[in-house]
């Protein structure tokens, strides 16, 4: 058989592999079996690969086999061109380039021309200019011969500069300078070659469409969009004065006036108009091409306000071309501010126009002016470090003060930011808070007249986000011109009150003065608080806008609004005047006044508390309580006395419900932390005395916690279930709450002050830690097949927790919510259901849990107070029963803290007893669920036994989410413990890096760091090491970068005992079973987010090990791809550079070489050619336009004929 036969059998063979692995109707292993052939040729000889994909491109093949075999060349010229010698090379360029003028065709696809040009052009990059000037002149030459070949040669040009302005990890610096300075060089014959192709096609096009010739059209149009496109592909790098000077700016302006192309000429546009102005001598023809492009834009601008204001025949392309010409006047007023700020002429023009697109009712030309007065106000707005920001002075000057923190450029470009602008914007602005979908049927949209913000409005995110780029400019404006903003905001407040006070149904026209809550509350705490300083405001300004918002509170509370959802708003509304009641404290007393007021006005005991917005309401004025108390600060100590006088009445005549009594007590908590420590130890006194009382009682403890099944009879004492719950949960606030202030730690020496809450602890924990081991032990098998069917169906995950695992966007329950849904059945004396059961084991466990937590930072109160074997027993007994969502938990919310906290002194007692069943458990149950992932494709894990129900497939998603939620938290608690604040005593390796650099006489014993390194500390205590030393192995072969990341810092520290002490097993675990797992763990692509660490992790251990342990050596030895001699040059580099950066270089390089480039961790980002579109984002037309290209569709001017 000849070596052509061979070469034709070869290409058939792989056709066939090609639809086999192409065609999901072929079985599993015929799958396997061709993509791994298809491997094995990639991988096999360089020339077979060669001459059997060049066979497999002509058309006798189909389209599929045609592409892969195109996949199959870029391979080739992309990872494996060296292989070739030059001539081959060169015979290889030749063909490529042949092959243009082949597929030059009208009938060929899109997508073949496509991956043609993208062939060349890889070939071109790896060749250099030299092969680039060589076939320049036949390119041309094919150029000329007809559309389809223009189009073909641009495609090609486009490509060309792919990895100037696409970053690739396979171009190196050098090659990348070198291919960027051979394309500039180049620019005289590129940049005149695509702007004659736009010129004689855009003719052409014209010509044969005026003719009805309607496939020729076609064609010409497709040569201009393909010349365009490659136009955009040099317009972000090739110097702007060229860009000029070949007529490329000016025909891009030209085609501004096509509907057909303006789209893509509009993109050049945007992408210049960033460019950054150079210090060189072209300077000044930089800046004539960017006047040239300004002027150009804002033609077309007025040009569109012209056609707005007069024809009114505007259709949604024209709205769409509107919105890439305001996108690029935005980016050039971003990116070149002072070229337009410096003509006094210009700049209000342009400002003017910007403020025309914010102004614009279509909300996607609002959204991109949205996005240049943010940029500009937080430029102008913003102050040097160590400065206070100017309070502002309202209307009466347009400049800010004179004290000097704006320099007198921004004050120049800020005063044309006058009064006219600040109030339109900020009257838009106001109107646009609203959302869509909260519009109900009957409102009267007269009050808000634009586009509003839709979930269908793609592509900017969601409506969070939008609002807080608009509230962003107004705390802006809020800061520059105080009494404008406070002022638009009044008005517009009290005008919408007074609808609504006519309205006949009030809560339809709500929406609206429910969005403007945030709007005040950004004003008001701008003018009144952060960085104004208002109390060394200017007094003019202070008195005015004292009386401004006097006005607007008298208005509030003169409101006698009774229905729960006006209420609630009400009460947002008198929180965001927190801040002024802070310098205005004569008006505090009306405003709590007000509050008990509402509270009193709404019904205490209704029929269904699970869904009464009363109960709701109640609760969110019980909530105003604590934002008031925050932002009034001191203005409220007066009052404390009346509140709690008022509290103890309602109390005491059943007007107050537990729910509604923590979130009051909570608000005095946040009052005494303004008054000092000792009024916090009295309130507290006051606060948890009664609590106590109840808490404290062994009667419950025995009867209810004294046996696993006690908890079944908690449930059905539902008054008593409730009660406890609320105790839990304040005492968390009281934890959250308390504490010394910074500005009161200047009052008095704070080693002398003992934490308010640190003589509470001995009461209140050892209660929960039995409260918490009954419930843990509700999930022992013993236990657990003995509880009634509506426990166990409460103990299963949630919806809320089913729906964050599967990703799936349902809202989580809040904490207000949670508190307001377990407080039910008017107190509790109904029979608790399924949903009361989950949601007060839920609540004890989150808010038991992070009481644990918290108290562990008191001091070290914590272990003092407590027998660790309580806490051990309470946490650790059934944890092998415990779901991986509640170790996560547990350690997450108490063991973490307990690490970070506990006493040197005390980690013998304490860390060894806790962490020993966590870490044996942990390591077992890990390890087998990552078993079952990795092999069977799922994770079995135990928070599924008798839980999820519905598509197997979302079963197995949460599982692998638990799984590595799990996993990831076992892991951040031992980068806890190898954080540097724990391991002081660590020493730091040498920095020289120098083999042999360690002195022998110098190391210590593993046990000398026992006190001053918590990681020294787990390694003498073998019990602890096993599992920890077991897991971090595993961790390299779990496919989660995030886990492999922080087991990284563990093992970091290990190497650094291992290098610093003399303990032999020690240094023989980490020189021979560390290294290779780091290596393993460097085949995982998963890992390639964290390759740096364990690069650096291989470096130090070959580095500072090699010469006392030989199992480095031999570990590198048994790589697949070494040579001793490979070993040697790698010993000899490391030795003649001290620089740990060139030593981590020659490690990586040396294991891609011994693994055969086979550790994808290292080559994630060394892929196959892939093409990309230079332009930056996404366009629905210009992608539309080229989906009709490949399916040969009309397009372009075609669409006019």
């Amino acid at each position: 058989m000849t070596d052509n036969d061979n070469s034709k059998s070869t290409a058939t063979n792989v056709a066939r592999a090609i639809v086999v692995a192409l065609d999901w109707s072929s079985t599993p292993d015929a799958r396997r079996a061709a993509v791994s052939f298809l491997e094995s040729i990639k991988t096999g000889d360089v020339r077979i690969l060669a001459n059997t994909s060049f066979l497999l491109v002509r058309k006798d093949w189909s389209s599929e086999i045609r592409l892969h075999a195109f996949k199959m060349l870029q391979h080739l010229v992309r990872l494996r061109w060296e292989e070739l010698n030059p001539s081959e090379r060169r015979s290889f360029a030749n063909v490529a380039v042949d092959l243009m003028s082949e597929i030059a065709n009208p009938c060929e696809e899109w997508a073949l021309k496509s991956q043609t040009a993208a062939l060349v052009a890889e070939i071109v990059r790896r060749e250099g200019p030299n092969l680039w000037q060589e076939f320049l002149p036949s390119l041309v030459s094919l150029s000329s011969q007809g559309p389809v070949q223009a189009e073909l040669v641009s495609m090609m040009l486009r490509w060309l500069p792919e990895d100037i302005t696409v970053h690739n990890e396979d171009l190196e610096g050098d090659r990348r300078r070198l291919l960027l300075r051979g394309l500039t060089q180049s620019l005289p014959e590129i940049l005149p070659l695509l702007y004659t192709l736009l010129e004689r096609h855009f003719g052409a096009a014209l010509s044969e469409a005026s003719r009805q010739q309607v496939d020729v059209a076609k064609q010409h149009a497709t040569a201009v969009t393909a010349s365009l496109n490659a136009i955009n592909a040099y317009a972000e790098w090739a110097p702007l004065p060229d860009l000029a000077k070949y007529g490329i700016i000016h025909g891009c302006g030209f085609l501004l006036s096509s509907p057909d192309f303006r789209l893509h000429a509009c993109e050049f546009f945007k992408l210049v108009s960033p460019r950054r102005r150079p210090t060189d001598a072209s300077a000044t023809e930089f800046d004539s091409a960017m006047s040239n492009i300004f002027q150009i834009l804002m033609n077309v601008s007025r040009e569109f306000w012209y056609r707005s204001a007069s024809s009114g025949a505007i259709d949604e392309s024209d709205y769409e071309f509107a919105e890439y010409v305001c996108e690029s006047l935005v980016t050039l007023g971003s990116s070149n501010l002072q070229f337009i700020a410096g003509d006094g002429n210009i700049f209000p023009i342009y400002l003017q126009e910007m403020l025309g697109f914010f102004q614009h009712f279509k909300l996607a030309l609002h959204y991109q002016s949205l996005l240049f007065w943010q940029a500009l106000m937080r430029d102008l707005m913003s102050k040097p470090k160590g400065a206070s920001h100017p309070a502002g002075d309202g209307s009466t000057n347009n400049n800010v003060d004179s004290s000097g923190q704006v320099n007198n450029e921004k004050r120049k470009i800020l005063s044309y930011v006058n009064d006219d602008i600040c109030s339109a914007i900020l009257d838009i602005s106001f109107q646009r808070m609203l959302k869509k979908e909260k519009v109900l049927p009957g409102m009267d949209l007269s009050l808000v007249p634009l586009e509003l913000w839709s979930e269908g409005f793609e592509g900017k995110g969601d409506f969070g986000q939008y609002r807080s780029r608009l509230l962003e400019l107004i705390k802006f404006i809020a800061s520059y011109k105080p009494i404008i903003a406070s002022s638009k905001i009044s008005e517009r407040i009290i005008s919408i009150i007074t609808r609504l006070l006519v309205s006949p149904m009030p809560a339809q026209d709500l929406a609206v003065m429910e969005s403007l809550q945030v709007a005040l509350e950004n004003v008001v705490s701008t003018a009144f608080d952060g960085s104004n300083d208002f109390g060394r405001g200017s007094p003019e300004v202070q008195v005015v806008l004292h009386g401004i918002f006097e006005g607007l509170l008298q208005q509030l509370l003169s409101l006698k609004w009774t229905e729960p959802a006006l209420v609630q708003v009400l009460g947002h509304y008198l929180d965001a005047m927190g801040p002024f009641l802070k310098y205005f404290p004569d008006a505090v007393g009306s405003v709590i006044n007000k509050l008990f007021e509402l509270l009193t006005s709404l019904p205490l005991v209704v029929k269904d508390p699970a869904t009464s917005s009363s109960r709701l309401a109640r609760l969110q004025i019980c909530a105003s309580f604590i934002r008031i108390a925050k932002a009034a600060d001191k203005s409220i100590l007066p009052h404390m006395k009346g509140i709690a006088e008022t509290m103890a009445y309602l109390q005491r005549e059943g007007g107050l419900r537990r729910g509604e009594h923590n979130l009051l007590g909570e608000a005095f908590l946040v009052m005494a932390s303004a008054a000092g420590v000792q009024q916090q130890h009295e309130v507290l006194a006051w606060l948890l005395e009664p609590l106590s009382q109840q808490w404290l009682q062994l009667e419950w403890q025995n009867n209810y916690l004294s046996e696993p099944l006690g908890l079944v009879r908690l449930f059905a004492d539902t008054p008593l279930m409730w009660s406890i719950f609320h105790t839990v949960t304040f005492f968390e606030k009281a934890l959250k709450r308390s504490g010394i202030r910074k500005d009161n730690l200047n009052l008095q020496n704070s080693s002398t002050i003992s934490h308010p809450m640190a003589s509470h602890l001995s009461w209140m924990l050892p209660p929960l830690l039995k409260l918490l081991r009954a419930i843990h032990s509700l999930w022992s098998p013993s236990v657990y097949q003995s509880l009634p069917a509506e426990v166990k169906a409460a103990m299963s995950i949630t919806d809320v927790e089913r729906f964050s695992l599967l990703g799936e966007g349902n809202p989580k329950l809040s904490k207000t919510a949670l508190t307001f849904a377990d407080d039910t059945s008017n107190d509790g004396y109904a029979e608790p259901n399924e949903s009361d059961i989950r949601n007060w084991l839920k609540g004890i466990r989150d808010s038991g849990y992070n009481v644990l937590g918290l108290s562990t930072t008191i001091e070290d109160a914590f272990f003092k107070c407590l027998d660790v074997s309580s806490v051990t027993i309470s946490l650790m007994e059934n944890v092998q029963s415990m779901e991986f969502r509640h170790i996560r938990q547990l350690v997450h919310s108490i063991l973490i803290p307990l690490v970070k906290s506990c006493p040197p002194d005390m980690w013998q007692s304490w860390l060894e007893k806790l962490l020993y069943p966590l870490f044996i458990h942990s390591q077992q149950a890990i390890t087998s669920s990552w078993s079952s992932l990795l092999h069977n494709g799922r994770a079995r894990v135990p928070d599924t036994y008798n839980t999820f129900g519905g598509p197997d497939l979302k079963v197995e998603v949460m599982e692998e989410k638990l799984l590595r939620d799990f996993t990831r938290e076992i892991c951040a608690l031992l980068a806890t413990i190898a954080s540097p604040g724990l391991n002081t005593g660590l020493p730091s390796l040498d920095q020289s890096g120098h083999i042999g650099r360690v002195d022998m006489s110098s190391l210590k014993g593993l046990d000398t760091f026992k006190s001053s390194s918590m990681v020294g500390f787990l390694l003498n205590h073998k019990g602890l090491a096993v599992p920890v030393l077991q897991m971090c192995l595993e961790a390299f072969t779990w496919t989660d970068g995030e886990a492999t990341t922080k087991v990284s810092s563990f093992c970091a520290s290990v190497v650094v005992l291992a290098v610093s002490t003399n303990n032999l097993e020690l240094q023989e675990f980490v020189s021979k079973d560390l290294f290779s797992a780091v290596i393993r763990g460097l085949t995982l692509e998963s890992n390639a987010i964290n390759s740096a660490d364990l690069v650096s992790l291989c470096r130090e251990i070959f580095i500072y090990l090699c010469d006392r342990d030989p199992a480095p050596r031999q570990v590198l030895l048994s790589l697949p791809c070494i040579k001793p001699s490979d070993l040697h040059a790698f010993e000899e580099a490391v030795a003649k550079t001290s620089s740990p950066k060139e030593q981590k270089q020659h490690m990586k390089s040396l294991l891609l070489l011994a693994t055969g480039n086979n550790l994808k961790a290292l080559t994630a980002q060394k892929s196959v050619n892939v093409i990309t579109n230079v332009t930056a984002r996404p366009r629905s037309a210009v992608n539309a336009s080229e989906s009709r290209v490949e399916e040969g569709d009309t397009l372009g001017l075609a669409a006019i004929l």
